[in-house]
């Protein structure tokens, strides 16, 4: 009844819609079973594989167990790979990078409870995924710099390298450096098998393509010194919580190095010569100087003079009073490009405020944390000049409610505000800004929480790398390839323990913006 032929030949069938008859409701079906009909068949796999990019982890797993066509497509087409690394994980190698051949990016995540991957799981992984461009290791203690150098001999094409809470040593990273001539990116976190620091690393064959080094919690900070300094085209460098004269490391580069834009340095041994040095980067744009008791005014003055190009500033003074008005008054004349600033315990007033909001004309995101200094008329001063602000966060600063209605009439351009820790500002006050400005976002909490520093730290949060998430299933193999936020287990501890609580003054109000 209106139903086309069937051929003997599956692969052509289609499939007829249903035909609904008029004396029942009930939908007639035709005549096959419909099963076997594949209305994917006529899409190309590249078109399929774009498909699959658009669908979540747990989708895409449950396409590939679709057909044996949807599992080739998949496997063939996923870039980025994610193992729970434990040494279990062994026998899986095979069966694993036969179906998915084409990664270009591996990570190797193993917990502190369970005993890694070994050097010859590694080396096996090096063999099968030699097209590898970017790799990222966390906590695989059992891998030696025996290990890391074959792997670098079979991965010559990495440009992204991150490790932390390894064994291996100088080594195994000087052979990858050494290998790995593309090798663009290199991140470096608590790696325990330095132990003095007569090996250095140098930057090998990789001197001309490094562009960015991120060394974060090294004893032996004085290891890396020569690899900072070989590194002739670097752009981006954090250096935080490492041990090491990093003034003289800092005075050699500036004398060789002006490509450097993008500048992190936490806690760490440097002063105003350090600042001085970094002055000779011109094109610096981005400057972080964290917890640095021994920087002052003098130091910020030579470098807001030189890197006239600067367009985000965060200062920590953690207290010292070392950095004020006069150095921000030297940053608002020289550097009117000026877009984020971030101070944290700095002791700015009404005069260097009054300075930064007529001359920094572009600045979008300010953020006074921690500051005794700062009062309602400072608040007022940026309600009524800063008409380009956007976002404003204000945390642990003596305002009261009269700060609160001057930004009701102020900063035109607001659309987001964060007011912690300001007790002098009442609910109702709030409420009535929400009123006068409907749509501005509002993040109120008069008496703040104790865990609220852990959360913006940016100690922690800055030049954090993006962890991968492991989900558990059968088997101790896990594969996944979507990228989460994780934070290190050093600030979680403190958090636990409840130390520093003074650094839990917002030290990286824009984490979420």
């Amino acid at each position: 009844m209106g139903q086309s032929a069937s051929t003997s030949n599956s692969s052509n069938r289609v499939l007829t819609p249903a035909i609904v008859s008029s004396s029942s409701q009930s939908p007639e079906l035709p005549n096959e079973a419909t099963a076997d009909v594949d209305y994917t068949e006529d899409i190309p796999d590249e078109c399929l594989a774009y498909i699959f990019q658009f669908l979540s982890t747990g989708d895409r797993k449950s396409c590939s167990l679709v057909c044996r066509r949807w599992l080739l497509v998949d496997g063939r087409n996923r870039h980025r790979l994610s193992l729970h690394a434990k040494v279990e994980i062994f026998s899986c190698i095979p069966s694993l990078f036969t179906r998915f051949d084409s990664v270009t990016k591996l990570s190797l995540r193993c917990d502190r409870k369970s005993m890694s991957l070994n050097d010859d799981t590694f080396v096996m992984i090096s063999v099968r995924c030699q097209k590898l461009e970017r790799l990222k290791i966390r906590g695989c203690r059992e891998i030696t710099d025996d290990g890391m150098a074959a792997f670098a001999e079979n991965c010559k094409n990495l440009r992204k390298l991150s490790f932390g809470s390894c064994a291996f040593g100088t080594k195994g990273i000087n052979a990858v450096l050494d290998h790995c001539k593309a090798l663009e990116d290199l991140s470096i976190k608590r790696l325990r098998g330095i132990h003095d620091g007569a090996n250095t690393i140098a930057p090998g064959a990789a001197a001309s393509s490094l562009k960015s080094i991120c060394l974060k919690e090294l004893v032996n900070g004085q290891s890396f010194e020569q690899l900072v300094i070989g590194a002739k085209n670097l752009k981006t460098l954090k250096i935080i919580r490492c041990l090491g004269d990093w003034d003289k490391v800092l005075q050699i580069i500036g004398n060789e190095n002006n490509l450097l834009i993008d500048v992190h340095l936490e806690r760490i041994q440097m002063s105003d010569i350090g600042l001085a040095a970094i002055s000779k980067w011109v094109n610096m744009e981005i400057l972080h100087i964290v917890k640095t008791p021994e920087c002052s005014n003098f130091g910020l003055v030579c470098v807001a003079e030189n890197c006239k190009q600067l367009r985000k500033l965060h200062i920590d003074g953690w207290r010292t009073n070392r950095i004020g008005d006069e150095g921000l008054i030297a940053v608002a004349k020289h550097c009117p490009n000026l877009q984020e600033l971030v101070l944290i315990g700095v002791d700015a007033t009404q005069a260097s405020l009054a300075v930064i909001a007529a001359n920094c004309q572009k600045l979008e995101r300010l953020a006074l944390c921690g500051t005794g200094s700062i009062g309602d008329q400072e608040i007022a001063c940026i309600a009524a000049k800063c008409v380009a602000l956007k976002k404003l966060c204000i945390k642990g600063c003596a305002i009261s409610d009269v700060a609160i209605r001057a930004l009701a009439w102020g900063c035109p351009n607001l659309v987001k505000i964060k007011l912690k820790q300001c007790r002098g500002v009442s609910s109702e006050v709030v409420e009535c800004l929400q009123r006068q400005k409907a749509s501005l976002v509002v993040n109120f909490d008069a008496a703040g929480s104790d865990n609220e520093g852990l959360d913006a730290s940016m100690s922690d949060g800055v030049g954090q790398e993006s962890g991968l998430e492991f989900p558990e299933m059968s088997g101790q193999m896990v594969v996944a390839d979507v990228p989460s936020n994780s934070n290190g287990r050093l600030a979680l501890f403190r958090a636990k323990l409840g130390l520093f609580a003074i650094r839990n003054l917002v030290a990286c109000a824009f984490r979420r913006w």
